[in-house]
């Protein structure tokens, strides 16, 4: 018994510490935010902003297109979002369930097409949205985006699909479904957990890309989160006369 006991202490320890260090930037985070500008660069962050300041918040909220910028981010992130679930599942489904010469061949195409790093392709994108009149619009980043979410939904999902048994499939056809009742009503339920992780993924890569945001957008009115003013850095002075000179993302 008190072997036992000593293990459940040492676990529930181990589940503390984990907890708190999982928690603890997050903790951070809300205690520099409170904590007023001058005592940030002096050095004196305490564990409790006490007096505490809301001046941060302020400059974000106060004067700015944050929220149009949250707007955005939301109406790209979940437009490639959706669009990739919609075509890719399909193509999932085509790759993992019917009998086609080069299923392999096609995987590995779509995977070469993840492969390329993004800063190899702003520049012809870039020429490429101009000459079509696309840039500072959101279909240009929401089509740079989808050549990077597609593929990845194709891959998660058609691993997903060939792990169905394929007997649930025969049966609803003995049955009288036909091939889009079978998708439909046996597949896509009990792929749904996968539909949502590959939903999830594309998602957060959306919202939290940097590089085509900040190349093909010009104004507020189409910016994402990310890149707001990463164009003109914010100019505040320490406490000491410094000038530090930072951006705001």
């Amino acid at each position: 018994m008190r072997e036992r006991g000593r293990v459940r202490a040492l676990r529930l320890i181990a589940t503390a510490v984990a907890i708190f260090a999982a928690l603890f930037p997050f903790y951070w985070i809300l205690v520099t935010s409170l904590t007023p500008e001058a005592r940030i660069f002096g050095g004196r962050i305490a564990w409790l902003p006490l007096p505490a300041t809301l001046e941060h918040y302020g400059a974000v909220l106060v004067g700015r297109a944050f929220l149009a910028n949250v707007r955005n981010s939301v109406l790209v992130a979940g437009s490639t979002t959706a669009l990739p679930l919609l075509v890719g599942s399909a193509a999932a489904f085509a790759l993992a369930r019917l009998a086609m010469p080069g299923r392999l061949a096609i995987l590995a195409g779509i995977l070469a097409i993840s492969m390329f790093p993004e800063i190899s392709l702003v520049g012809p994108l870039f020429l490429l949205l101009r000459r079509l009149d696309l840039i500072n619009t959101y279909p240009a980043l929401i089509v740079p985006y989808l050549t990077f979410a597609l593929p990845l939904t194709v891959w998660l999902l058609t691993a997903y699909f060939r792990r169905i048994p394929a007997d649930l499939e025969e049966a609803a056809r003995i049955d009288g479904a036909s091939r889009l009742q079978v998708v439909l009503r046996v597949l896509f339920p009990l792929a749904a957990p996968g539909l949502a992780t590959t939903g999830i993924l594309t998602f957060i890569y959306c919202w939290n890309e940097f590089l085509f945001a900040l190349a093909f957008t010009q104004t507020d009115a189409v910016r994402t989160v990310r890149s707001p003013w990463s164009s003109s850095a914010a100019t505040t002075a320490s406490p000491g006369g410094r000038s530090w000179r930072r951006s705001w993302w």
